[in-house]
């Protein structure tokens, strides 16, 4: 990608009527590592997450708690939903809320555009609701409810009754839309991904699309309709539009054009709302569809979706509290390859932060600088002598970054990290191999030791930078105790395309002491 191109990245927003899981930290967490390395690399960078506060679900989970909607809403967002963010190191840009006016003002611009083109008009409509979606359901979409259900329809997702519902509503005309959208999936085969995701929208789209209910006038909590206040505007309607009206929709032409298209993450229970009603509404106001949609998997809890309401919901800080946020960030993107169902487990977890982070990266960084601080007093010395051992560290760390950042553009994070893993890998090989422990013991060796211990200092230099969107935290400290700063910057200024360029951490750099990065973690600890 050239440098400086604009990247615009968007988690879904989500509901803040229960509080947050590590699925949707995964969602988060994923976004956040793209956002980090283009920002990096100098890309025109934009993150963007936040909450969907309107709908029937919001209003009568806030009754429930006997709060007004807005209160509701104000409490989840300060005491979940922002905590969340900084729990997990996440560097967005915006939090959008679809309460601020910003947004509601938006929101009534655009589907007033829709009206006076002609692409919304009033209708009626009956049909299964589902409150947990949000959504109007087909019978192919409902099962036989079970238990205390039995005998009633229920939502094949949420696996409570729908309601049949009868209204006088306001219709977008997406039937209008089949063609065109087909048109788009197959002139832009990446608009849609991962391919299983492409596949099953154009099946979707192929059997047919019917207008959309875009209206409800049963319950008031959402953006009235500007020219028929009994109206609110289909919770997804407005939602989608978060996209647009966070970046000056309707306000700020200039940041709406730095910023649009963006790229979409999300689940992909929420894909057909993304890849089909959003470009749907977007070509007919006459904007440009988005970049991408990928649809990443879920994450499986004992075979099951990750689910508050079937308890298998865990939330993030029961793994920050004992692993860490940078554990968190790294273990599920490392084990689970992006775009398919992945399963959580604790086992292996633990598994991967003993062998991968502590004694793989984190025991590789202690000990190249303990043997820099006690053979060469601290100071990291020329390499004057380049074997053929040093050259072929040189080249995987100049292959990995290419690799690394060519899975990134592809928006594969997990193929990323195993890339740079493999600097972790071989670096560590390296050592054992070249045993500079011994080295130091013979004087006539005191060049190739220079050697060594200057070809894993500048590893090291290359591992902090490239992992430094993964795992922030663990990385600045290891930049610190190298030293690099006074000579290179700060380590968020390092041009990640260029991490691989060997030589740039100067002969002569002070190298400081490093606590662990990932500390030992007691068996009582993990078994609580």
């Amino acid at each position: 990608m050239p440098e400086g191109r604009s990247f615009y990245i968007t988690t879904p927003i989500f509901y803040p009527s229960d509080v947050p899981h590590i699925g949707h930290g995964y969602t988060e967490v994923a976004a956040d590592v793209l956002a980090r390395w283009h920002r990096q690399a100098g890309d025109d960078t934009w993150l963007l997450t936040g909450t969907d506060e309107h709908g029937q679900k919001m209003l009568r989970t806030a009754t429930a708690n006997d709060m007004g909607p807005r209160e509701w809403a104000d409490r989840l967002v300060r005491e979940s939903w922002l905590p969340l963010l900084e729990t997990l190191d996440i560097a967005n840009d915006d939090f959008i809320r679809t309460t601020q006016e910003r947004h509601e003002r938006g929101v009534a611009a655009f589907v007033q555009r829709l009206f006076d083109t002609g692409f919304i008009e009033a209708g009626d409509y009956e049909g299964y609701y589902c409150v947990g979606c949000e959504e109007y359901k087909q019978t192919s979409e409902l099962v036989s409810g079970t238990g205390r259900f039995e005998g009633q329809l229920v939502c094949a997702i949420h696996s409570i009754p729908v309601e049949l519902l009868q209204e006088r509503n306001y219709f977008f005309r997406m039937s209008e839309f089949q063609d065109r959208l087909l048109a788009l999936y197959e002139e832009r085969p990446d608009f849609v991904q991962p391919e299983s995701a492409r596949n099953e929208v154009m099946q979707f789209v192929r059997s047919g699309l019917s207008d959309l209910s875009i209206s409800r006038s049963t319950f008031d909590w959402g953006v009235k309709v500007p020219w028929d206040e009994r109206h609110i505007v289909y919770v997804w309607f407005d939602a989608l539009l978060n996209y647009v009206t966070a970046i000056g929709y309707d306000g700020d032409e200039a940041t709406f054009a730095r910023r649009w298209p963006a790229v979409h993450l999300v689940g992909k229970d929420i894909l057909r709302f993304h890849a089909v009603i959003w470009p749907a509404m977007l070509l007919a106001a006459g904007l440009d569809v988005p970049k991408q949609v990928f649809a990443h998997g879920w994450l499986l809890v004992g075979g099951e979706k990750m689910s508050k309401s079937k308890l298998t919901g865990i939330a993030p800080t029961q793994i920050t509290d004992t692993f860490g946020s940078d554990a968190f960030r790294y273990y599920f993107l490392r084990a689970i390859p992006f775009g398919q169902d992945g399963s959580f487990s604790w086992e292996d977890l633990a598994a991967r932060y003993q062998a991968e982070l502590a004694n793989g990266f984190g025991n590789l960084a202690s000990r190249v600088l303990a043997m820099v601080g006690r053979y060469r007093d601290g100071v990291v010395p020329a390499a004057t002598e380049a074997g053929e051992s040093d050259l072929r560290i040189r080249e995987v760390v100049r292959a990995s970054a290419i690799e690394a950042d060519l899975a990134i553009e592809r928006m594969a994070p997990h193929d990323a990290v195993a890339a740079i893993w493999r600097i972790v890998d071989d670096l560590n090989l390296y050592l054992t191999q070249e045993e500079p422990w011994a080295l130091a013991k013979r004087p006539e060796a005191a060049g190739r030791l220079d050697a060594v211990l200057a070809t894993a200092a500048e590893g090291l230099r290359a591992l902090a930078v490239l992992l430094s969107p993964v795992i922030p935290k663990a990385c600045a400290k290891l930049w610190a105790a190298l030293g690099a700063e006074p000579a290179l910057g700060p380590l968020l200024q390092q041009p990640i395309r260029a991490a691989g360029d060997w030589g740039q951490l100067p002969a002569g750099t002070r190298v400081g002491t490093l606590e662990p990065l990932f500390p030992r973690i007691e068996q009582e600890a993990l078994s609580a």
